[in-house]
C-alpha cells in the first residue's frame, strides 16, 4: 500500500503553538506522531513524505524518524537540511538516508500515477498560497499545468483547495493519508476542504 504524508517538524517544539497541535512537549509531539504513523503504515508500505521531516535537534529528529515503518521516500521541502544543495549536501543526503532510514531523496517535483491510472505530480510546494500572508520560494513551485498536485508546506490551511491536495500532518490529524483517499477526492473533483481536526 501506498501512503502519503508532509510536514511532520520533528523535534520542532515551536510548530505546537503555531499549527495548534495539541501537545504539551515536543517529546510528546514526536511519539504521538511516530504511533500514529505506525498504526497504519506496515513494513512493506511505501510512504511518500513532501517534505518538511525534522528540525530541532536534527541528530535527534533524525533518530525518531528512523523508528518510522515502511519504505519511505522523500520530496525535499524547504526546511530540510539537503534542500539546498550546498557544500554539505551530500553529508546531509547519507544522513537523511542512513540515519532516518529513507530510500531516496528527491529535489523539486515527482510525477506519479495512481493506482487508479490517475497521473498527480509530487512536491512540497503547492502552485500557490502558503503557511503565512504570502507566497515563499515561488522559483521552486511547480506550474500550474491543470493537472493535479499532492504537496505539503501550507501546513493547516487547507486539505483541499481546488486541484490541490496538502497531505501535511496538520491537515490530516497527525497520519498519513492512504492512496485510496487521494484516488476517492480527485474522482469527486475540484474542492475547499478544510483540515480535519487532531484528536
Amino acid at each position: 500500500m501506498r501512503w502519503f504524508t508532509s510536514d511532520l517538524h520533528l523535534g520542532h517544539t515551536n510548530v505546537i503553538a503555531y499549527c495548534g497541535r495539541p501537545f504539551h512537549s515536543v517529546n510528546e509531539m514526536d511519539a504521538a506522531l511516530v504511533a500514529a504513523w505506525n498504526s497504519v503504515v506496515g513494513p512493506d508500505d511505501e510512504v511518500w513524505v513532501l517534505g518538511d521531516l525534522a528540525m530541532g535537534r536534527i541528530d535527534e529528529s533524525l533518530l525518531v524518524a528512523g523508528r518510522l515503518a515502511g519504505t519511505r521516500h522523500l520530496v525535499l521541502g524547504n526546511h530540510d537540511r539537503p534542500f539546498d544543495r550546498g557544500r554539505r549536501e551530500q553529508e546531509w543526503t547519507g544522513r537523511y538516508l542512513n540515519d532516518a532510514g529513507f530510500t531516496a531523496l528527491h529535489h523539486g517535483e515527482v510525477s506519479m500515477t495512481l493506482n487508479d491510472g490517475t497521473p498527480v505530480r509530487l512536491c512540497h510546494f503547492p502552485y500557490q498560497g502558503d503557511s503565512g500572508d504570502r507566497d515563499r520560494f515561488t522559483a521552486q513551485r511547480p506550474a500550474d499545468d491543470g493537472g493535479w498536485l499532492v504537496h505539503g508546506h501550507v501546513h493547516e490551511k487547507w486539505r483541499q483547495r481546488g486541484r490541490m491536495i496538502n497531505v501535511g500532518v496538520d491537515a490530516w490529524a497527525g497520519a498519513p493519508v492512504p492512496e485510496w483517499r487521494l484516488v476517492e477526492m480527485i474522482a469527486a473533483g475540484e474542492a475547499d476542504l478544510d483540515r480535519l481536526p487532531w484528536e
